[in-house]
């Protein structure tokens, strides 16, 4: 039994982006994740170690969203990078990292990268 576990919506204010302002003042970012993992032994048996624990997923991806970079791409990246070294159950995942409120010259919500593997 193969099921998804999503964690949406974590936000993060964080120093990311190419210009030296961006460094400075920083913004809001938000990370939507989808994990596909087998989760019958978990559930047949009620236990959180037979599954991937959410808790630990949001703490390793805060300290990535700490680490400033330049490109949204590159969060990604790491997140995915990340997944695949600590979350062995995991067999599919999908980030999307969103820059939330983005200096681009004009009033946009989000600007935001997909990638899985």
């Amino acid at each position: 039994m193969t099921s998804d576990i999503i964690i949406s919506g974590m936000e993060f204010y964080a120093r990311h982006g190419c210009f030296a302002e961006e460094k400075v003042i920083g913004t809001r970012f938000r990370v939507d994740l989808k994990l596909s993992t087998s989760v019958l032994e978990a559930a047949q048996h009620d236990d959180l170690s037979k599954t991937v624990n959410y808790q630990a997923v949001y703490k390793e991806v805060k300290v990535i969203m700490s680490e400033p970079v330049n490109i949204l791409e590159t969060l990604a990246y790491k997140i995915l990078q990340m997944i695949t070294d600590k979350f062995s159950s995991v067999v599919h995942a999908e980030v999307t990292v969103y820059k939330l409120n983005p200096s681009i010259g004009g009033k946009v919500d989000s600007v935001s990268v997909t990638s899985r593997f």
